[in-house]
């Protein structure tokens, strides 16, 4: 016996949908693969201590041997050097002599502090000495790798853009305002458990948890309001554009696991401005760096927010056109129905 047509109907329904799935598993495929499974330094800025003329000699080794790997200068002092990594200029110096120091800021980047802690333990042991390794921007004691604050940002992401698909699903029958409120509520919700994660229940960071808090909501709320704005345009292929935007470019470019000069050129290049990267670099200014440069990071994250907010006015906009055309429609059709009635009637009476 045959299938049906609604069978038929139905199978090519379930089929379609099952695109976006098998688009999802390319895409993060793609993006992680591409952005994580092989990380290699490449301009990863490094310092060595000294003016004389074999600090030179030996930066200017390590600029030849790394080809392209490091981008080494000399400095004049040891404080010159802590100077520029807890400006996050630099990722590592190192002092040479018969007690060579590595001074690096774990803070900054935990995998690139290993990074340049591997180059010079290999200069290190040329010269038959042991490595004495001092890190003057140590993470939080609850946070020993340094990756914590990539992780409060994948469980931010995650609440956020699956409340969008609940929002954009169940929701869509409200008006946008109500949605829209629905969203500042829910990037309220969320970022405070992100701040309960980041403080009390795991210790991710140690002082600065009103800040962090604030960065949360702000970095959450983009990610709403963009997706409920989104959802207008894309229907069904939301939670696709989402994860897209808030996942598999956001989470691959943020610096959490990797800082750009450890990845390929792409994710470095969204690094500079997508809103992942600002959450997790505005964190690590704030608890580690003393703040600076935090203003840059916090702009970046207001712009992802104000492109939300104006994407939920021009989706309100759009949905009251549609609407108001459906309702002109509606009376169209109606005027019409009438009046072939009314043609009717009269026929009615002429034949009687």
């Amino acid at each position: 016996m045959s299938a049906g047509p609604s069978t038929n109907g139905a199978l090519r329904h379930v089929l379609g949908h099952l695109l976006t799935p098998l688009l999802m598993c390319v895409g993060m495929g793609l993006a992680y693969l591409g952005a994580f499974h092989a990380p290699a330094p490449h301009d990863l800025r490094v310092d060595v201590v000294g003016s004389g003329p074999s600090a030179q000699v030996l930066a200017q080794t390590l600029q030849d041997k790394g080809a392209g790997a490091l981008d080494v200068r000399t400095v004049a002092d040891r404080e010159t050097a802590v100077a520029s990594l807890r400006e996050q200029g630099s990722y590592g110096a190192y002092i040479p002599g018969q007690k060579p120091e590595l001074l690096v800021a774990s803070g900054s980047s935990d995998t690139s502090a290993m990074a340049v802690e591997k180059v010079f333990t290999k200069v290190a042991a040329a010269q038959d000495a042991p490595l004495k390794v001092t890190d003057v921007a140590p993470v939080a004691s609850g946070d020993p790798t340094g990756q914590g604050i990539f992780f409060l940002l994948v469980a931010l992401s995650i609440g956020s853009y699956a409340s969008v698909a609940v929002i954009g699903g169940a929701g869509a029958v409200l008006p946008m305002r109500i949605r829209a409120l629905l969203a500042a509520a829910m990037s309220l919700v969320v970022s405070l458990i992100g701040t309960l994660f980041a403080g009390p229940a795991f210790h991710l960071v140690d002082h600065g948890l009103g800040g962090v808090w604030a960065m949360s909501w702000l970095y959450a709320a983009g990610i709403l309001l963009v997706g409920v704005g989104l959802h207008t345009f894309l229907r069904r292929w939301t939670t696709l554009g989402v994860m897209v935007l808030f996942v598999m470019l956001n989470f691959t470019s943020s610096g959490g696991i990797y800082r750009p000069e450890l990845q390929p050129g792409f994710f470095g290049a969204l690094h500079a401005f997508w809103n992942g990267a600002g959450f997790v670099e505005g964190v690590r200014s704030h608890v580690y760096f003393g703040g600076h440069a935090l203003g840059g990071h916090v702009l970046v994250l207001a712009l992802w927010f104000l492109a939300g907010a104006a994407l939920v006015v021009t989706a309100g906009a759009v949905e009251a056109r549609r609407s108001g055309a459906e309702k002109a429609e509606s009376k169209a059709e109606e005027k019409a129905g009438a009046a072939e009635e009314s043609e009717e009637e009269m026929e009615e009476a002429v034949a009687v």
